[in-house]
């Protein structure tokens, strides 16, 4: 895709990387004329605007120069001063080499040539600077001439060797791009000579075997140091030789798709897998010089490209010159050739502010273009992302505590062709050491069943009282006879019971005393449920009044009245079989051990209607008790019953309800004394909930009522 255009016979030269904004300076050619014959020489520097949508390029200085230029080159020397753009090298006829004072030049200052010599014997062909440090440079000419400069003295250079035999012309020069001592030199005769500037000679030479190898451009690998690649101009020869030096006796790969001979190369700094070629069959080419591959290329033009440059600072961008007199700047990013050209007709019609040019006031009409069905409007980006936009590294988090990354591992300097693909990372973070140590620890008891030792042990370490009775809870639910333990647990044992009845009735409590009766003072609400678990024991042992009956006085006479007083009648009830009628009788003369001593006789349904009869009469501290107990209505205690007494009505839950009804009861009471207790008895919910086996009422009491951001406290809740 075309970004901008110049017309200009010239050669060319991107200002540094470092450098903004992005400049070109072009100098006009010493091997081409224009139409007009003139051989005026110019030095001009443009700025390249990518935010302008048009293919102008402003002109931002200009200098009339002595001499036609055959190389120009940009670099760093002296930009150390925030007002130094660097300076411009110029290689011209005569061995005439000048260097210019980019800055000078766009400000339009005076002296802007701060250095000239002619030391070489003929044209200055090759211009290098080092890329370490920016005051050496390397030029060659004819005769095997190569200089080493220091920009700090300008006037006497330095040779790296004796001149390579036999002489001839120096077509480049190039310093490596990793070892600073390391530069080289191409001929045409197709000959590479690599010098060693701390031993003063050269070190290596190759060459084609084929003697067809006419060199016109070199360079060397962005990162490997031993690598490099020559171009051949020669038509019978037109390809691009990848060289290794460990491997110097033939090339390690040859890159051919050029039908005619090859006359610029520039390999792309950013990235080394993009190596840009022009040729004389009016093609550009962008290659994958580790599979020999075309990754990109521009539609054929109608003029030879003699000169191709990578932008330094946008790696995206190139320019060419070619030999009708323009230097075109394109993208490999791909691009709309319709779009830029509808944007430019816009353009010039703007220029007429959209009015008939003769002055008639009619709205020009829209510009219709001819379609070229054979014109090619769109052009294809690379084959595949270049390096400096693909993602070097990523990293995502999952599920458990993992890290995904993924990063390009460094590839040791070998062969160009070996690949090394993403490697992909998977590695465990750990935030919270103590909490993944319990976890674990309960993982491993969880996978041996070991859970009661588990519990025994936080049981051991439990710091606060609530956390301890927690863990008793837990530890018992998972043992045999649970209810029996977590009576104990509430404070209640059978035997202990028995103990305490059997020292009362040793104190002098007798078995004769009758029943007490209700009063204010001792009855309860009807509507609640009191159970207190340390007063009225007498009123327990009263209960064996029940039965004083029971227990015959005289075994030997059995008298069975049959007067009209109350013991008339219920004998003669029982005489004909009226049990109904007999435990009337009872109830009425509040006889009421005989009425149940009597309804046991008569059937399950009597001996229900008594109790109910008898439980609405008595009304006493433990009637409520003793009639839920034996209606075995359990719903009503867990509904009634004083929130203070949570632990007994869940010890009547443990020791009388069914299984079946057991855990749904048991969840009725912690639902009580979440809604309508206060802080602590909505505590004690939690161990109503590990009591019936409900995990998520358990979770969410706990939530409810230890609210923290730690995750230790979530112990509980994964158990």
């Amino acid at each position: 895709m075309k970004l901008k255009e110049i017309e200009r016979t010239a050669v060319q030269a991107w200002s540094p990387a470092n450098h903004h904004p992005i400049y070109l300076a072009t100098g006009t050619s010493a091997q081409q004329l224009d139409a007009s014959f003139s051989t005026n020489a110019t030095l001009e520097i443009f700025e390249v605007d990518f935010r302008d949508p048009s293919l102008d390029m402003k002109q931002k200085g200009t200098l009339p120069a002595s001499n036609r230029f055959h190389k120009l080159i940009w670099g760093n020397f002296g930009n150390g001063s925030p007002e130094s753009s660097g300076v411009i090298i110029g290689g011209g006829d005569n061995g005439v080499l000048t260097m210019y004072s980019a800055h000078h030049i766009l400000a339009s200052k005076s002296e802007p040539v701060i250095g000239q010599t002619e030391k070489h014997s003929g044209p200055v062909r090759a211009l290098d600077f080092n890329p370490f440090q920016s005051n050496l440079l390397a030029s060659g000419a004819n005769d095997s001439e190569i200089f080493i400069w220091d920009l700090n003295n300008f006037s006497v250079p330095m040779t790296p060797g004796a001149k390579s035999q036999p002489h001839e012309d120096v077509s480049v020069v190039s310093w490596n791009r990793q070892v600073q001592h390391i530069l080289s030199s191409a001929h045409p005769s197709g000959k590479a000579v690599v010098w060693d500037l701390r031993k003063n000679e050269p070190i290596i030479k190759v060459s084609d075997h084929s003697n067809r190898m006419h060199c016109s451009g070199m360079a060397w690998h962005p990162e490997v140091a031993t690598q490099l690649v020559l171009s051949s101009e020669d038509d019978r020869l037109p390809v691009i030789q990848i060289w290794d030096l460990r491997f110097a006796t033939s090339p390690l790969s040859q890159l051919e798709g050029h039908t005619r001979g090859v006359l610029s190369i520039s390999w792309c700094q950013a990235d080394p897998e993009l190596l840009l070629s022009s040729a004389k069959d009016n093609r550009i080419l962008c290659w994958n010089p580790s599979v020999g591959e075309v990754v990109y290329e521009l539609p054929i033009r109608s003029q030879w490209c003699f000169d191709v440059q990578w932008c330094p600072r946008n790696p995206s961008v190139f320019s060419a010159a070619t030999f009708d007199g323009w230097i075109n700047i394109y993208s490999v990013m791909g691009g709309n050739l319709e779009a830029q050209q509808r944007t430019q007709a816009d353009k010039i019609s703007s220029s007429f502010n959209n009015l008939d040019p003769f002055g008639t006031g009619q709205i020009l009409p829209p510009l219709q273009v001819p379609e070229q069905v054979a014109q090619t409007t769109l052009i294809p980006p690379l084959k595949k992302p270049p390096k400096w936009i693909r993602r070097p590294v990523g990293v995502s988090f999952a599920f458990g505590g993992k890290l995904i990354s993924f990063g390009l591992a460094k590839a040791p300097g070998q062969q160009m062709q070996q690949t090394y693909p993403h490697q992909v990372f998977i590695s465990q973070v750990t935030t919270e050491t103590e909490f993944l140590l319990r976890s674990r620890e309960l993982q491993m008891a969880l996978q041996s069943g070991n859970l009661l030792d588990y519990c025994q042990g936080k049981i051991q370490t439990a710091k606060l009282p609530f956390d301890e009775n927690l863990w008793n809870f837990l530890k018992v639910n998972l043992e045999q006879e649970s209810r029996t333990k977590l009576l104990k647990l509430l404070g209640y044992s059978k035997d202990d019971l028995q103990k305490k009845i059997t020292s009362c009735l040793s104190n002098g409590i007798s078995d004769k005393q009758p029943l007490p009766e209700a009063d204010e003072t001792n009855a309860a609400q009807p509507d609640q449920l009191l159970i207190n678990s340390s007063d009225d024991v007498a009123a327990v042992s009263s209960s064996s009044a029940f039965f004083d009956n029971l227990i015959p006085q005289n075994m030997s006479t059995l008298e069975i009245p049959v007067t009209e007083d109350t013991d008339g009648l219920i004998s003669q009830a029982l005489l004909l079989g009226n049990f109904e009628g007999a435990v009337e009788l009872c109830m009425r003369a509040e006889r009421f051990a005989d009425a149940i001593i009597l309804a046991i006789a008569g059937g399950e349904n009597l001996l229900k209607e008594t109790q109910k009869r008898y439980f609405a009469k008595r009304k006493t501290k433990l009637s409520l008790l003793l009639s839920s107990i034996v209606q075995q209505n359990w719903q009503d205690i867990v509904c009634t019953c004083d929130l203070q007494s949570w632990k007994e009505a869940l010890a009547i839950l443990l020791t009388y309800s069914k299984h079946e009804d057991y855990t749904q009861l048991c969840d009725m009471l912690g639902t009580r004394l979440e809604s309508e207790g206060d802080a602590a008895l909505s505590n004690d919910a939690c161990l109503c909930y590990i009591s019936s086996g409900n995990v998520e009422r358990l979770v969410e009491c706990w939530v409810k009522n230890h609210e923290t951001s730690s995750p230790l406290a979530l112990q509980v809740q994964v158990l």
